[in-house]
């Protein structure tokens, strides 16, 4: 058996806009996600989050199923303009009550929540009035909001993220212009990403002199990053995998850790990447109590040069500053999504991690596969998503052996959502959902997440 300490986390995530729907409900106001599914073209056949799995009106019976599968802990979002219609002044006393009730559910239920202040729904008024996240007023304003989230839940709230993988945000939203807002930009991602980190730092600031001494919680970052491994052994592609992850997670995580950002991004990006002043550094600097990591796949990673076909936007950063040329290898099993399954990348990665960033306590917020599930005679025989996590897990058991602080995991996602661009055309839950009459049936893999659960451990065959 591969066994888990007895205080390992287990849990499951899901996000607001792709579960919640009740978009125009509650005193709800308008997200960029809600703007930017109007314009045709932009998601798979139009489809959008409008009603996604109803859970605005269907929590108690979600949380039922949590409570079947022993779920000890459950990571959502909160709808920033679910709470702030406008982005900033009064606080909606309907968006107030729901999460309210959702947090005592949970707990009347024995699960924890961790709590996410930021998963992509930007209010749409802030984009309209402050240029979205490269509005100079966006950090002060993200801690404004945050603190309501503090003042109303902390009490019962012990685990919070601030931003959810802030390299997706910056780089799809506004460099691919594939996500929300759809900007197209060679400089806006790293204004972006730099605005998005003091919206970190200012909210973590704002929790720690304000509530964390009596609330007596835990806050932090959640960063995405696949692991990069060098196509060759040889010097020149060695040191473009190191590029590629410092492009992807040490944008990130380095500011935060180190006090800047890799110098790689320095020397490349030049003027397009801004100067972190001294007092934001002194705000960044250790301002994650843990480290989130949301991870799926591995890709390979080869020096740039004119005879290789590099993706102009590789999956880490623009291409043109990396000079790396990213492939996957053809014998690789890969997901509906075109992720390959490569568990040896999440042990490399979490390695990486514990020995840049001195053994920091590490969390897998998100880990998961899409699957074209069938849901035949109420059942779905979700055989290659159990194998998936079986098969990370197994590697994560081994980095805790060989002595990286891992200290949970969160499967994505409980239950099939909106994914994002990619419309309903794409299923990761461990919860198979109808979307036209919302029915849940629980999948093989929810059973078998079960068993884990309640072994702390499974058998890795």
């Amino acid at each position: 058996m591969n066994l888990f300490p007895k205080s390992f986390t287990w849990g499951s995530a899901t996000s607001s806009y792709q579960i919640e729907g009740a978009a125009f409900e509650g005193g709800k106001g308008p997200s960029i996600w809600d703007a930017f599914c109007t314009i045709p073209g932009k998601t798979h056949q139009g489809d959008n989050g409008s009603v996604a799995c109803d859970h605005y009106h269907r929590f108690r019976t979600d949380i039922e199923l949590m409570k079947a599968m022993n779920l000890p802990a459950y990571r959502f979002s909160i709808s920033w303009p679910r709470i702030l219609p406008s982005g900033r002044g009064i606080p909606s006393r309907e968006g107030i009550a729901f999460y309210s009730e959702l947090i005592d559910a949970l707990l009347e239920a024995g699960i924890e929540p961790w709590v996410t202040l930021y998963h992509w729904d930007l209010p749409l008024a802030l984009q309209f009035e402050k240029d979205g996240w490269l509005g100079e007023e966006l950090p002060r304003l993200f801690a404004d909001y945050a603190e309501v989230c503090f003042s109303h839940y902390g009490d019962r709230v012990k685990h919070w993220i601030t931003l959810n993988e802030p390299w997706v945000v910056a780089m799809l939203g506004y460099g691919q212009g594939i996500f929300a807002p759809g900007r197209i930009s060679n400089s806006d991602p790293y204004r972006a990403g730099h605005q998005l980190l003091l919206a970190h730092a200012q909210a973590v600031e704002r929790y720690r002199s304000k509530y964390q001494p009596s609330q007596g919680g835990v806050i932090g970052i959640t960063n995405n990053c696949d692991w990069r491994e060098p196509l060759t052994t040889s010097h020149q592609d060695r040191l473009a995998a190191q590029r590629a992850l410092e492009f992807f997670l040490g944008w990130f995580a380095d500011p935060i850790y180190h006090g800047d950002y890799p110098e790689s991004m320095r020397s490349r990006v030049g003027r397009r990447l801004p100067e972190i002043s001294a007092t934001d550094r002194d705000l960044l600097t250790g301002s994650s109590d843990f480290f989130g990591l949301n991870h799926y796949t591995t890709m390979l990673a080869a020096e740039a040069n004119q005879n290789t076909s590099s993706q102009v936007y590789g999956n880490g950063g623009l291409s043109e500053d990396q000079d790396v040329a990213l492939s996957v290898d053809p014998d690789w099993q890969m997901t509906e999504m075109g992720w390959a399954i490569v568990p040896w990348g999440c042990r490399k990665l979490l390695q990486w991690i514990d020995d840049r960033y001195q053994h920091p306590e590490i969390v897998i917020t998100e880990n998961g596969c899409a699957f074209n599930d069938e849901c035949i005679e109420g059942m779905v025989e979700d055989q290659q998503r159990i194998d998936f996590i079986r098969g990370y897990l197994t590697e994560v058991h081994q980095a805790i052996n060989q002595g990286v602080n891992v200290t949970g995991y969160f499967a994505w996602s409980f239950m099939d959502n909106f994914e994002w661009a990619l419309g309903y055309s794409k299923r990761f839950g461990l919860h198979h959902v109808d979307f036209t009459t919302q029915q849940r049936i629980p999948k093989a893999s929810a059973k078998w997440y079960r068993e884990v659960i309640r072994n702390h451990g499974f058998d890795p065959t």
